[in-house]
């Protein structure tokens, strides 16, 4: 693998033996149904690699709607262009929305060499820094999201995703979609990657791991932050700190994003970040406040930078912030452990709801990485209070309309779901295309 020292783009001015390729989501037909569809409660495999070699660059972007109501359009001619009839409903044509929970419900996976565990096991939106399942756009070096504006800060809304961050290998490397929603969900992706002649010795294997606390362990609700009484309370031990990653092994840890739901209508932030080293009672790292942490000041300003700010902003969706960091020029180092945590307001006094997802390098295949089940990953989210609506007979024609809608629907789910089945099928086909891709280009690689 190249070493990509800060001033990466000198690594353009020289020549390597190296062989690129690509494992995506075309259509192998040669058509331009370019998206698989993964079934709900499924796993499908987007890339099994053989190294050794290197991912440079992951490029997603999803979809998965809730149908409520029959759409007028053929499900066949429908089902033979790209879902670009989804964005927008058409009133009277189609209604459909974005299923809000998916982000959250879907699972990326990668597992690299012959481990029996994965190194990343991440919700897929909060991978690609969408948190509470509300894509916005930024810019930063390792990730950058773009969404069209209509979409923005909607839950499941359509994004682009792209990932950055070098993922080496030796042997192996596999990333999957684990679709634990009640429903299909669609998937466009790159994943580009180099492969190497020989193996690399020197290898710290990429990790990512998510993390939620609902609620976190506060003790002063009641307190407004930065009052005389809140900051009166010591914090030294780090005793009840929100912690974003706890882990064994050499390697450094490269950043973070951080989901808060505040529900003080006050300020989430004032917590401390404090950070253990190699088995460390007393933190030898530590800050001044969580918008210290995240490169701020004065609170979160609704901006980012390439290596830190904020994503989604509190003004623009009261009660949510999503802020990130990440540590590219000065990655923090550890040789036996490191637990990385922060105070969830100053000496743990409020109990909001924090996710997180870590990011991190190491020598060895980290141990413990897991994830919450589906139903403890769902946002949480303020819903307008409907009054109840009266409950009356309907007669005639309004009985006659609710009928025909009925019976409408009936036959389109009917006529919706072969075609789903069709491109689920397709997706099945296409997996074991990219397989054999992959494999017919490292063996023409390794021949010369």
């Amino acid at each position: 693998m190249r070493n990509n020292m800060l001033n990466y783009l000198k690594n353009l001015t020289q020549c390597v033996d190296a062989r690129t390729v690509r494992a995506s989501s075309w259509d192998q037909t040669g058509r331009n149904k370019d998206y698989w569809l993964i079934e709900e409660g499924t796993t499908a495999t987007l890339s099994e690699m053989e190294g050794p070699g290197c991912i440079n660059h992951i490029w997603m972007t999803s979809f998965c709607r809730k149908v409520l109501g029959p759409n007028i359009q053929d499900p066949v001619l429908g089902s033979s262009i790209a879902p670009v009839a989804e964005m927008e409903n058409a009133e009277g044509i189609q209604w459909e929305l974005n299923d809000p929970d998916y982000y959250r419900k879907v699972l990326i996976k990668m597992t690299w060499e012959d481990a029996e565990r994965p190194s990343v096991l991440v919700p897929l939106g909060d991978f690609f820094c969408i948190g509470h399942g509300m894509p916005a756009s930024f810019n930063s070096i390792p990730f950058n999201v773009s969404s069209r504006e209509k979409e923005e800060y909607t839950y499941g809304g359509t994004a682009s995703m792209n990932c950055y961050f070098p993922m080496p290998f030796n042997k192996k490397a596999k990333i999957e979609i684990i679709n634990e929603n009640e429903r299909p969900v669609g998937i466009f992706f790159h994943i580009d990657y180099e492969l190497y002649k020989e193996e690399m010795t020197d290898i710290a294997y990429f990790h990512a791991l998510w993390h939620r606390e609902c609620p976190c362990k506060g003790w002063g609700d009641n307190l407004v932050v930065n009052s005389p009484e809140v900051n009166s309370v010591s914090n030294l031990s780090g005793e009840d700190n929100y912690t974003f990653l706890d882990i064994k092994g050499k390697g450094h840890f490269v950043g973070c994003n951080l989901s808060v739901t505040h529900f003080q209508q006050t300020w989430w932030g004032e917590g401390d970040d404090m950070i253990y080293i190699d088995g460390e009672k007393v933190p030898s790292i530590n800050g001044t406040g969580a918008e210290d942490y995240f490169n701020h000041a004065w609170g979160m300003q609704n901006q980012g930078t390439l290596y830190n700010g904020t994503i989604l902003h509190e003004s623009k969706v009261p009660g949510y912030q999503v802020s990130y960091r990440f540590h590219i020029t000065d990655p923090i180092h550890f040789a036996e452990s490191i637990r990385v945590t922060m105070e969830h307001g100053h000496a743990n006094h409020l109990s909001d709801d924090w996710a997180s997802t870590a990011y991190w390098y190491q020598s060895e295949i980290a141990e413990g990485i897991d994830i919450l089940p589906a139903s403890k990953r769902l946002p949480l989210k303020r819903e307008m209070e409907r009054p109840q609506s009266q409950q009356f007979q309907l007669e005639g024609e309004k009985q006659q309309a609710q009928e025909k809608r009925d019976k409408r629907m009936e036959e389109y789910l009917l006529a919706r779901q072969k075609q789903v089945n069709i491109n689920m099928e397709r997706t099945q086909n296409s997996m074991k295309g990219n397989v054999e891709l992959s494999e017919k280009v490292r063996r023409k690689y390794m021949e010369k």
